[in-house]
Order: structure tokens, then sequence, then C-alpha cells
């Protein structure tokens, strides 16, 4: 029986052939399994919805060919051929094996014509490759890739496992080959409603999501994981990649996006009951922000659905972009950005404070930015300390510079002059040197690279604890604002 490969192309095919057998592993797939999800095909790729769709992933292929439009039998010869070589009896090549599974070769030629040559597919029956004509990238010219019946069966069922976005396909794979299934059936559900749908209504065409990319990726992931997390012992942290991807004879295209293993692992702990009310109350924040539309007729009014999500999308951007990630979203700093409907531009840290969490920060600091415990103590008990000196003293000048400051000097010569002042006062130092030394320089003057984001880390530890004590919101009207950060991008 096969198994997955580690190529999407078949992976995410066989998830579908999978999740359509109501299954959880490809190696537990019987013909029985391959002959119903070959039927389904069978009868649906030959017609609309999914006849005009499939050009984006088999062009001129005879599922998608103009030139069987008066011949539909050739059509449905075409979808037996394709379809059915995974079946006992199906000649096979002595000396040819599948590049993909390393099975025997079909010895088969994939046209009605019996023109190509036996057991090799080219575009039009595998996305993004070389089309019949194409020689270079082939050994000795030899073109066309050798397939066996099964991987031509998972790669016809490809697309029925990925999500339409954009006229593209959105495909999910991943080193946890529990997640990809999931996600296959995930796609595979809403396609399958969507077709019977469009076929009841006479459409040509499936609808699209509501959602963009980046936030339809990883509400699916959440979605997954909230269920893996209810249903049994969690997993190990898995990272994924996403194809969107077009074949179409127009311009093929292929975007990637990452969400690595330690973005998966932070996002795991966030959803566990310990961190997820802070956390669902961050996220929510994240949402478009929609105005209400008026209905011509009746004069009344309705929310259009939001499109995206600027944390989930952002997700995509770590772990590189960790010190924007953090300063948007746990600090709570606002964001200048050119797209409207932007949350991120309406962040504030006075109307905000309760959204500022230090434990989920510390989560996402040991998961995500794979910070040094010790430095993240040393960050915490900083924080700690100058709440504390805040709420005593009442000193309103030095938080605001604190806060506010973008130079270096000026945050060292703040913390000098409130340590001075509680010496001076009897009590012990603010800050100690090794500890200094441990949050903001590497030594000898020289700040670290990262003194912004430690400053970040700090004053999210201090605002959590001075809104516990009632300090922020007593003094909310005399707190500045941090100087809003420019958007890295605007898509």
């Amino acid at each position: 029986m096969p198994a997955f490969t580690g190529h999407p192309l078949v992976d995410v095919g066989l998830a579908t052939i999978t999740a359509f057998a109501g299954k959880s592993n490809p190696e537990d797939l019987n013909e029985e399994d391959y002959d119903a999800i070959a039927d389904y095909m069978a009868r649906n790729y030959v017609v609309n919805p999914l006849k005009s769709f499939l050009t984006v992933a088999f062009p001129n292929s005879g599922f998608t060919q103009p030139a069987f439009e008066k011949t539909p039998e050739r059509r449905e010869a075409y979808a037996e051929r394709v379809l059915r070589c995974y079946k006992v009896g199906i000649p096979l090549l002595s000396n040819e094996r599948c590049a993909f599974t390393g099975l025997p070769a079909i010895d088969l030629a994939l046209d009605d014509k019996d023109k190509l040559p036996p057991g090799r597919a080219f575009r039009q029956h595998i996305p993004m490759v070389t089309g019949e004509g194409v020689i270079n990238f082939h050994p000795y010219g030899d073109a066309g890739i050798p397939v066996s019946g099964i991987a031509l069966l998972a790669i016809q069922a490809f697309p029925l496992g990925c999500s339409k976005v954009a006229g593209r396909l959105l495909a999910v794979h991943s080193d946890d080959e529990d997640l990809m299934v999931r996600f296959a059936k995930k796609f595979l559900q809403t396609n399958r409603r969507h077709i019977q749908a469009a076929q009841a209504a006479g459409l040509s065409k499936l609808p699209e999501p509501t959602h963009r990319i980046g936030t339809l990726l990883v509400g699916s992931l959440l979605n997954i994981e909230e269920e893996r997390l209810a249903g049994r012992d969690p997993e190990l942290p898995a990272c994924i990649t996403a194809y969107h991807l077009s074949n179409s004879g127009q311009g093929a295209d292929l975007t990637i996006y990452e969400l690595p293993l330690e973005v998966g692992n932070f996002l795991r702990v966030a959803l566990t009951p310990r961190y997820r009310e802070q956390w669902d109350k961050i996220r929510r924040r994240g949402w478009e922000i929609v105005a209400a539309k008026t209905k011509r007729k009746k004069g009344a009014t309705e929310s259009q659905v939001p499109s995206f999500n600027t944390l989930y999308e952002d997700l995509l951007g770590l772990p590189e972009n960790s010190s924007m990630f953090i300063r948007t979203y746990f600090l709570r700093v606002p964001q200048r950005t050119r797209r409207t409907g932007d949350p991120r531009a309406h962040y504030s840290i006075r109307s905000e404070a309760a959204l500022i969490s230090w434990p989920l920060t510390e989560q996402f600091l040991r998961k995500v930015v794979l910070m040094d415990q010790e430095r993240i103590d040393h960050i915490k008990s900083l924080g700690d300390v100058l709440a504390q000196y805040v709420k005593e003293e009442n000193d309103r000048r030095f938080f605001h510079t604190f806060l506010t400051t973008n130079r270096y000097a000026d945050l060292r010569l703040a913390l000098i002059k409130a340590g001075h002042a509680r010496v001076r006062k009897g009590h012990a130092p603010l800050i100690t040197f090794e500890q200094f030394i441990a949050v903001f320089e590497q030594g000898e003057n020289l700040p670290q690279h990262d003194w912004k984001l430690a400053r970040d880390l700090v004053l999210i530890r201090m605002i959590e604890q001075l809104y516990q004590a009632g300090w922020v919101k007593e003094h909310v009207d005399e707190l500045g604002e941090i100087e809003e950060s420019v958007e890295a991008s605007n898509n």
C-alpha cells in the first residue's frame, strides 16, 4: 500500500483520497477506496463547475480540452484512462520506476490516440512540470515523468484537497501526516459542498472563499489544532508549507507560504486553557474593521464579512518579524498602514492595556524567539522592579520617557536618574550592573542590537503589573503613546 512520499502533489492527493475514504492513513486504503474517489472524479471532472476550474491544474488535458466539447465520449474515455491506472491488470514497465513512489511505471500512453510515450506524464497530467515538446531538464532529452497508477490517481485527486483562492489552488503540505490529512479533509468537504450547490444551481464556477490566503491558512490551522487538542493528547508541533499555484496555460505561477515549527509550537501553547482567553482577545482584535453598508430597497444595514485577520497574516512573517509582532500585538503599539480596515491602526496602550499579557509574551519568547531563559527572567524581574517604583513614587515622567524614547542614551539616562533618586532615599538601586548588561547591553557601553525589543518586553511586564494595581486606570489621560510603527508590508 502507498505511503506519503514527501512530494506535495502526491502527498496532498493521497491525503485527499484518505479523507474521501474516511480513513486517517493512506496505508489503510484499499482498491475499493480508490474506486470510490475515481468514480467521483470520473463523474465530476467532465462537467462544470470542475471542468472549467481544472484548467488551473490540468490545462489542455482531456478534462479541459476545448476540442472535446462536441465529443464528450472522448472526455469520458480520457477520465477512465488516467483515473484507473492503479487497477490490477494494467500493464507495467519492467525497466521504469515512478519518480514519486518508486513503484513500476505504467505501460500505458496517457492520451486517447496513444501518441505519448507509455508511462510518461506531462504538464496536462502533473501540475508545474514541462509540456510534451520540452526536452530540457530531462536526462538525454528523454521527456516526460514516469508515473505509477497510484501516483497518477493521487495527483488527479490533488485539486479536490486544495482550497480555491484567487483563482488558484492552495495546497497544504506538512511533516505531520495527521495534520496534512485534516487540511485535505477540510478543503475536500468545502469543495464537495460547493460542487453540489453549483451543479444544483447550474453554475459554471466554484465560489471563492471570503478570507484571504494568510487568514484562511492560519485560521484553518487553528481550527484543526483546536480539534486535535480536544480529541486526544497533543501531537508534536509541526511545520506546514502552503503552495498557492496555478498551472494555467496563460501563465504558471507558484507562491510558497511557510509556518515553521517554532510558530506551530507557540500556537499549540496559546490554545491551551492557561493562555486561551487572552489569546482569543488578541486575535479577535486582528479582524478587519468593516463598515455597514445600506441596502437600496429597504434602507436597512448589513455588515460586510471581514476578509482578513492581520494577526493571522503576520504569523506567516515569523520568526523574522518577531520584534514587530511583539510590539504590535503584545504591546498594542499602533501601526501606520494604507490598508483599508486594518485594525492595527487603532491599537492603543491607553485603551487596550487589559490585552497586554506577560505570560503569553513569555511563551512567544520561548517558543518563537528562542530567547535564553536567563535573559527572559532578567527582563521580567526588571519589569517588576520598575512597575513597583513607578507605583510607589508615582514617577510619571520616568514612565513616559521609558515608554516613548527612541534613543538608547535617553533610556539609559532615565534608568540612572531613577536609580540615583532611589539610592538617595536610602533604598536599593533599581537595577544592578549585571542585570542591565543582561537586558540591554553587550558590555563596553555597546547596546544590544535588539535593545528596543528588550525595552518593549520590559514595558509589557511593567504595564501588566501597573494595570493590575490600578495605576494605569488612574493615570490613563497622562500616559503617552509609543510612536506608531511603520508597517513592513502593505499587502
